[in-house]
């Protein structure tokens, strides 16, 4: 009797990071949903902090023309570009980075690290998403759409795109910095002193970088956080770019890719040494 051949196995190609995303994302909104509770408090608080944002900048602009060249319009797109780039940080990549000291405290992170994926993906933001914090973005969308619909020039086609590529962009400096920080949980521990940092440096970020030129201290801020971490081009350049400032100098943009990019390597080696020295729980 004649072998009946079998097809050879397809070969391995390891995990799909796309179908493990979709999945992160239908659990959850599954999670949300559950506590809805929760997630309309959520939604409730931004949407006052945004309106009392946005109240306050019109009283300021009440009794001034410009803050340093920025008019009340090009504000607007400014502070919606922060929340735009904030808002993307806070939902995919915060509550996972957060909780990085707690695999590490309760050995879970020895589970994660057994797993055929990238360790730096599933602690980035492969268990949960803050899907309540989406909301921002309709709020943030709203108030970019009407910043530029009152700018004298419009927006173009190539300004829009470029304002894109440079949101990625800045979202991922942001990450990379938080990445690097939730690593050092190997070395420290619970590190809320480490997100406070993040907090302290980020919050630079939420005004135009010109504002800090007019004072010696203000000076070494520019300099440090437009040339060593750019915090200060992040919202920035994009903003600019779509408002039709003029940028100072020209290749600021440049600055701020090359920056991104080196700052992604160094996380990225910092990750790595710190998985390297990391002793799991059952050493």
């Amino acid at each position: 009797m004649a072998d009946i051949p079998h097809p050879e196995p397809a070969p391995y190609t390891g995990p799909s990071y796309f179908h493990v995303f979709k999945a992160l994302v239908a659990n959850s909104l599954a999670r949300e949903m559950t506590l809805r509770g929760s997630f309309l408090i959520t939604v409730f608080t931004r949407g006052f902090w945004f309106a009392a944002q946005l109240m306050l900048f019109e009283i300021i602009y009440g009794n001034v023309r410009d803050i340093n060249g920025w008019t009340k319009y090009e504000f607007f797109i400014f502070m919606a570009t922060g929340m735009i780039i904030n808002t993307l940080i806070e939902v995919f990549f915060m509550p996972n980075c957060a909780n990085f000291s707690e695999l590490i405290r309760t050995g879970n992170l020895d589970f994660v690290l057994l797993k055929p994926i990238d360790p730096q993906f599933l602690v980035s933001c492969g268990e949960k998403l803050d899907l309540g914090a989406l909301s921002n973005l309709l709020l943030s969308g709203s108030l970019l759409y009407w910043g530029a619909s009152h700018l004298d020039q419009g927006v173009t086609f190539g300004q829009a795109f470029a304002y894109c590529g440079l949101i990625a962009v800045g979202v991922a400096t942001f990450y990379s910095l938080m990445i690097s920080l939730a690593a050092l949980s190997v070395f420290f521990g619970r590190n809320q002193g480490l997100y406070d940092f993040w907090f302290y440096i980020t919050i630079f970020a939420r005004y135009p970088r010109d504002i800090y030129r007019n004072f010696w201290q203000g000076e070494i801020i520019y300099f440090v956080f437009s040339n060593i971490i750019p915090i200060l081009l992040i919202v920035t350049v994009p903003s600019s770019v779509l408002a039709g400032k003029i940028l100072n100098p020209g290749y600021v943009w440049g600055i701020l890719i090359g920056l991104t990019l080196l700052s992604l390597f160094i996380a990225r080696r910092i990750f790595l040494w710190a998985i390297d020295n990391y002793r799991s729980s059952g050493s």
